[in-house]
């Protein structure tokens, strides 16, 4: 087994994704871009290739079985998997999806990828980690996700996603409470990216930074938690 630490990150081509893998490459990983398109993919790769990260372009469609397959038969060993990839689904102004006129395909397909993509992935490259001697999984959630705040603009599809996905993180955190394999939810905040029209006050370097830090936890860090900058966030 490399001495080299290896990461994943879904959805790395651009925005937060691609910082979080630029990133932990700075740290030292040896970092797997985890996108569907292959020119975005390996544009990335080299990007990151020329900042001096061991980069390398890891085909993945979070939304087939096949696709993590053998995403996982690629990448051979494994210490972190950064669960980034997501859709929003279409928006009216101001971003929301009123839920008295949505079209239940958007939701479906929304949360095809922004839960059962994780799921599929993550149990994918478990058999990998489980055999990391310090493996950590980031789940990529939203503040727009807790019950308790109800922040943002109401988002039928796309918040209620990430209300599913903090429950089934915390489901794997308390599957593998007696393993080594420390799983967390991260917020990275309103950030200026094509995802949000290029508005919010946060740069992608600063929303990758909670995700780096929990891909990077010490052994008794904590697990099952949801985080932004500032701390937990209330479920």
């Amino acid at each position: 087994m490399s001495e080299t630490r290896t990461a994943l990150v879904t959805g790395a081509n651009k925005g937060i994704g691609y910082e979080i893998a630029a990133g932990l490459g700075a740290l030292g990983f040896r970092v797997g871009v985890g996108a569907r398109d292959e020119t975005r993919r390996e544009t990335a790769v080299g990007r990151l290739r020329a900042a001096g990260v061991d980069a390398f372009g890891v085909p993945l469609d979070v939304t087939s079985d096949a696709s993590a397959t053998s995403a996982a038969e690629l990448i051979e060993e494994l210490d972190v998997l950064v669960n980034n990839a997501g859709i929003s689904g279409p928006t009216g102004p101001g971003w929301e999806q009123d839920p008295t006129a949505l079209d239940l395909d958007v939701v479906r397909a929304v949360v095809e990828t922004n839960v059962l993509g994780v799921i599929r992935v993550t149990n994918a490259m478990l058999p990998l980690l489980r055999r990391s001697a310090s493996p950590r999984i980031v789940n990529l959630s939203s503040s727009v996700a807790s019950l308790t705040r109800q922040a943002g603009p109401v988002m039928a599809a796309y918040a209620p996603s990430k209300t599913f996905l903090n429950a089934v993180t915390v489901q794997y955190a308390r599957q593998l409470a007696d393993t080594n394999i420390l799983v967390n939810l991260a917020c990275p905040g309103l950030v200026a990216t094509d995802f949000t029209g290029f508005l919010g006050p946060r740069t992608p370097e600063q929303g990758a930074a909670t995700a780096i830090r929990l891909a990077t936890l010490p052994d008794d860090g904590p697990t099952g938690g949801f985080f932004e900058d500032d701390g937990v966030i209330p479920w």
